[in-house]
C-alpha cells in the first residue's frame, strides 16, 4: 500500500495492510476512553478527511457513515472507567487501541498511531506525532472513536441526566465541576481523577455542613 497522505513525504509504506489508529477521551473526568483502527479502501476514497477536532460535529458524523461504507475494514473499542482507575489512563488508551486493531479483519501488516508512543501489539506499529493530521487512515480513526465516544456520553446522559453529560461530553467544564459538586460521585466517574478523587477523599463531616 502506498503512503496515505500526500503531505506525509518521509514515509512509504509499499506493500504493506496498513491500519490508522487513534484515541478519544483521555481528558474527561467520566466514561470510557474510545480508541478505532481503519483500514481504508484506496479504490474509494474519502474527501475532508483530518483530526476530528478540527471538524464539526455534524461533518464528523457524515464522514463516520462514509467510513463504515468504503473502508476496508474498521473496528472501534474502549477501556472502562474502571479499568483507567486500575492502570492509569495511558495504559488504557493503549489497551483501547490494541483492541481496536485486533477487531480488524483483515489483520493489517502496519499500524500507525497518533502520538509518540504504540501500544504492544502482534503486528508492527510505528508513532506519529500529529498524525491524526497527516495519515488519511489516522484521520479516520479519529473521527471513529470521537463519535463513538460522543454517542456513549449520550447514553450516559440519558442515564445520569443530572451531570449534563450532553453538554460537556465529560471534560472537566465549569458546568461538569459544578453538577459533581452538588451531586456528588457518580458510578461513570473515572475516580483517580483529581477532581473526582478530591470529592471522595473529603471528609463525611465536611458534607453534612
Amino acid at each position: 500500500m502506498t503512503r496515505q497522505n500526500d503531505s506525509l513525504s518521509l514515509f512509504s509504506f509499499d506493500d504493506e495492510l496498513v491500519c490508522g489508529v487513534d484515541e478519544a477521551g483521555r481528558g474527561p473526568l467520566a466514561g470510557a476512553v474510545f480508541a478505532a483502527a481503519v483500514i481504508l479502501d484506496p479504490s474509494r476514497p474519502i474527501e475532508g478527511l483530518r483530526d476530528s477536532k478540527k471538524l464539526t460535529e455534524a461533518r464528523r458524523n457524515e464522514l463516520a457513515v462514509q467510513i463504515k461504507e468504503r473502508a476496508l475494514a474498521w473496528a472501534i473499542a474502549s477501556c472502562s472507567e474502571g479499568e483507567i482507575d486500575a492502570l492509569n489512563i495511558l495504559q488504557a488508551s493503549m489497551l483501547a487501541m490494541r483492541r481496536a486493531v485486533e477487531g480488524l479483519s483483515p489483520v493489517p501488516t502496519l499500524a500507525l498511531i497518533d502520538g509518540n508512543r504504540c501500544p504492544v501489539m502482534p503486528i508492527r506499529s510505528e508513532a506519529i506525532i500529529k498524525g491524526d493530521d497527516k495519515v488519511a487512515a489516522i484521520s479516520a480513526a479519529s473521527i471513529l472513536a470521537k463519535t463513538a465516544r460522543d454517542a456513549s456520553l449520550l447514553q450516559l446522559h440519558a442515564q445520569f441526566p443530572d451531570y449534563a453529560f450532553d453538554q460537556h461530553k465529560g471534560y472537566p467544564t465549569a458546568l461538569h465541576l459544578e453538577r459533581l459538586q452538588l451531586h456528588g460521585v457518580s458510578p461513570v466517574h473515572r475516580k483517580s481523577y483529581a477532581p473526582v478523587r478530591a470529592l471522595l477523599d473529603r471528609p463525611v463531616a465536611q458534607e453534612a455542613k
